[in-house]
């Protein structure tokens, strides 16, 4: 539920920028038991150089040319000896490899200075890796990040043409080729819709995201660049297929000399009221809502949430559209199955959120409070480390956990949703880890990954 920001490239493994043409041997972090790559001996430490005489450039390349039935694969291993392995299987059927990251050529980086993005909205001195902008169509393809489509060369437009790499997801923000290049401070952001039309003909597709910032372009910018997206979804396999709206996010760590303001309640009601309308629109022309306003605008403007049949299939579950009553569900779903009627013994445990959820979450509180023998209290922060009133779970940070919670009674200690973490890893966003803020406040702290792991910790049978 980060869509009060476009997705950050750090959120997702890539190795710091290489130059385009150097490509490394794609490291093996993992190897899957039982698999056809564990049956050969690969070791994690190995690194592929090459496959049927081809250096895969990135995990796309891999899974192409892993596809075929039989493949010569030219394989360094830790050591630094090189060795050739010939491998017959069916075709299509995985290897059984994960590796150190999906890029093996570098990062394809950002060369737009939108005065928005959440990578500039940053202190300065944390992890390298939450610096990187990334602009790549790859990780896109590979992971549903965001980008703009302003810094390929031809030869990737070709290769996206070729292995046919759809859906990608755009930052599209505004149409009218002036106010996206305002916004995206990049001339060349203004051939967005002949970029568009080059997908429709190719019959490929996009998921766009409109970032929406007060002043610029919102209003009648808006409704604008929502029509011209609608042009592209009427063919039989539409270019664009579903839109995103979101409230531009502001930290207190941005630069000051941007020209953005905040949404405020007003705003909310007003662009909700305007998409709305769109939407009725757009449900009579393509039997879909096809423009869909992130949860946060409802949060803002403190208007109830949209039934959960309204998201249709969650098509831009990834902005946060609609991303609460799914949650919901799944989580009524999980605890129809999962809740006893007692748990011994009793226990108290608090349940950290951000505050955008808190009335929403209160009902799935209440429903764990039946349980005869368990106590969750619902500790919904604000962030004072980004400055945000309104504030989603993945973005609260180490220093938000302290300066809101200590002193505090926890009870036996606390729930926390694994998405503050870093991937894998046990670090906020601010760098903080988990073991410093369970000393610094005194208390237990179990990283909960998912629905059915915080209701399994609520009902455990032992604490510890």
């Amino acid at each position: 539920m980060n869509s009060l920001f476009p997705v950050p490239c750090s959120l997702f493994p890539v190795p710091f920028p290489m130059s385009e043409t150097s490509i490394r041997p794609a490291l093996i972090n993992k190897v899957i038991p039982n698999s056809i790559a564990a049956e050969v001996g690969f070791e994690p430490g190995d690194a592929i150089v090459s496959i049927n005489g081809t250096p895969p450039r990135d995990l796309i390349d891999y899974q192409f040319l892993c596809a075929d039935e039989l493949l010569e694969l030219e394989v360094r291993d830790a050591a630094g000896k090189t060795h050739s392995v010939e491998i017959e299987k069916d075709y299509d059927e995985d290897l059984g490899l994960e590796f150190e990251t999906a890029l093996f050529d570098g990062l394809i980086q950002c060369n737009n200075r939108c005065p928005f993005c959440f990578i500039d909205q940053q202190p300065p001195g944390k992890r390298q890796s939450l610096y990187l902008k990334d602009d790549d169509y790859r990780l896109s393809f590979l992971y549903g990040s965001y980008l703009t489509l302003t810094n390929l060369t031809q030869s990737e437009w070709n290769r996206i043409e070729r292995l046919r790499l759809s859906p990608l997801y755009v930052s599209i923000h505004a149409t009218e080729p002036d106010v996206r290049s305002r916004l995206l401070k990049n001339p060349r952001a203004g051939q967005i819709l002949d970029q568009l039309q080059w997908f429709q003909e190719r019959r490929l597709q996009i998921h766009a995201q409109v970032v929406v910032c007060p002043g610029i372009n919102d209003g009648i910018h808006l409704e604008r660049t929502l029509i011209d997206l609608a042009q592209f979804q009427q063919n039989e396999v539409p270019a664009v297929a579903s839109v995103a709206v979101v409230p531009v996010g502001l930290t207190r760590f941005r630069p000051s000399e941007d020209e953005l303001i905040p949404v405020s309640r007003q705003k909310a009601a007003e662009v909700i009221q305007q998409v709305q309308s769109l939407q009725t629109k757009f449900r009579q022309q393509f039997g879909s809502t096809f423009a869909w306003l992130a949860d946060e605008w409802f949060l803002i403007a403190q208007q109830e949430l949209p039934s959960e049949s309204h998201y249709e299939d969650y098509p831009q579950i990834g902005n946060g559209v609609g991303s609460i009553r799914q949650f919901i569900k799944q989580f009524q779903d999980a605890a129809t199955r999962m809740l006893p009627t007692r748990v011994e013994p009793a226990r108290e445990l608090t349940w950290v959120v951000g505050n955008a959820v808190e009335t929403a979450f209160v009902p799935l509180v209440q429903q764990l409070n039946k349980v005869e023998g368990l106590e969750v209290k619902l500790a919904a922060l604000r962030s004072e480390y980004w400055g945000q009133e309104i504030t989603v779970t993945g973005l609260l940070t180490g220093q938000d956990l302290l300066g809101s919670l200590s002193g505090k009674d926890f009870g036996d200690g606390i729930l926390l949703p694994s998405v503050m973490l870093k991937h894998d890893d046990t670090r906020f966003l601010d760098d903080m880890t988990v073991s410093e803020v369970s000393h610094q406040l005194g208390t237990k702290i179990w990283v909960v990954r998912g629905i059915e792991e915080l209701l399994e910790r609520c009902v455990a049978k032992q604490l510890s």
